[in-house]
C-alpha cells in the first residue's frame, strides 16, 4: 500500500479538535507524513508565521476552514484556505464568525436546560462548537446521553437544542481566503445535501477535496470527480482525514505525487524541503 504524503485536513484543540497544536508535528511525523495542514474552524494560527514551515522534517501548512453558505442552494459548505497570510479581511470576517459561536453556544446550552431540566457544565468561548457541547453533555453525570446521543437527540441538525449560527457568503467568504491564501479548496462536497449544485461553485476556486474518510468515499474516481470539478474546472486534488483526534492524522491524504501537485499550484513547493 502506497503511504499517504500529507493530510491537508486536521483540526486542533483551537477549534473543535483534542489534538494540541504543539503535538501536531511529533504525530504527523509518527505516522510517516511528510506534511500536515492544520485548517482549524473559522481561524488560522499565529504560531504559524509562514504559509508553509518545516519543523523536524515535516512541512506544516498554515490553513483555515471557513464555514459560508450559498443562498441559491440553501448550502453551508466548508472551504479549505492553504498557506494563510492574515489580511485585515480575513481578520474581520473570523472576528464576526467566533463573537456569534460564543453566543450561538450559549443559547444551545439554555436550549439544553430547557429540554432536560439540567444546565451542562461548559463555558464558552469564541471557538467553542458543538462537539464541545456535546462532550460536556456526555460528562454531565446527570444526562443520561452518550457523546454521539447527544448529537442525535438534542443538538444536531432539526434536533430541538439546536440553533443555526451566522456566517459570511460564499462570496464574502471567498474573497477574504483568495486575498489571503496561496489556495481554496471545497471540503469534503460529498457531505452536502445538494453536492452537484455545490460542486457548480467550485469552478470559482483552486482545488476541490476528493480523498475523506466519509462513509465509503476515499478515493476521487469512486464519486466521479475527475469527470466533473477536477477536470473540468481544471482543479487540483486536497485531501486529508478531517481529524478532529490524534488518532485520526494521517488516516487519508493525498500520495506524494498528488502532494507536489499541490504544491506548485499553491506556489508553496519552494518552501517545502521534499521537492
Amino acid at each position: 500500500m502506497t503511504p499517504i504524503a500529507a493530510d491537508l485536513h486536521t483540526h486542533t484543540t483551537r477549534s473543535d479538535g483534542t489534538t494540541k497544536p504543539e503535538e501536531i508535528t511529533e504525530i504527523a511525523k509518527k505516522r510517516g507524513l511528510k506534511a500536515i495542514a492544520v485548517t482549524d474552524h473559522d481561524q488560522y494560527h499565529d504560531e504559524y508565521y509562514a504559509p508553509l514551515m518545516t519543523e523536524d522534517g515535516v512541512d506544516i501548512i498554515s490553513g483555515i476552514e471557513l464555514r459560508v453558505r450559498i443562498p441559491k442552494l440553501d448550502e453551508r459548505v466548508d472551504l479549505l484556505g492553504y498557506g494563510v497570510t492574515p489580511t485585515a479581511e480575513l481578520d474581520e470576517v473570523v472576528d464576526k464568525i467566533q463573537d456569534n459561536r460564543k453566543y450561538r453556544i450559549e443559547q444551545m446550552l439554555d436550549l439544553v436546560e430547557k429540554a432536560t431540566g439540567v444546565r451542562p457544565d461548559y463555558e464558552p468561548t469564541r471557538t467553542s462548537g458543538r462537539p464541545h457541547v456535546a462532550r460536556a453533555i456526555e460528562d454531565t453525570e446527570e444526562l443520561d446521553y452518550t457523546y454521539q446521543e447527544a448529537f442525535d437527540e438534542l443538538i444536531g441538525n432539526d434536533c430541538p437544542c439546536y440553533t443555526s449560527r451566522s456566517i459570511p457568503t460564499f462570496d464574502d467568504g471567498l474573497k477574504a481566503l483568495k486575498d489571503s491564501c496561496h489556495l481554496v479548496s471545497l471540503a469534503h462536497p460529498y457531505r452536502y445535501k445538494y453536492p452537484r449544485g455545490v460542486l457548480k461553485y467550485a469552478k470559482q476556486l483552486d482545488a476541490v477535496e476528493c480523498i475523506y474518510p466519509y462513509g465509503d468515499i476515499a478515493d476521487y474516481k469512486t464519486i466521479g470527480l475527475d469527470d466533473t470539478a477536477v477536470d473540468w474546472f481544471d482543479l487540483v486534488m486536497t485531501g486529508g482525514s478531517d481529524a478532529h483526534e490524534p488518532e485520526s492524522i494521517g488516516t487519508a491524504g493525498l500520495l506524494e505525487e498528488h502532494y507536489e501537485l499541490f504544491l506548485e499550484r499553491a506556489d508553496l513547493k519552494k518552501h517545502s524541503q521534499h521537492f
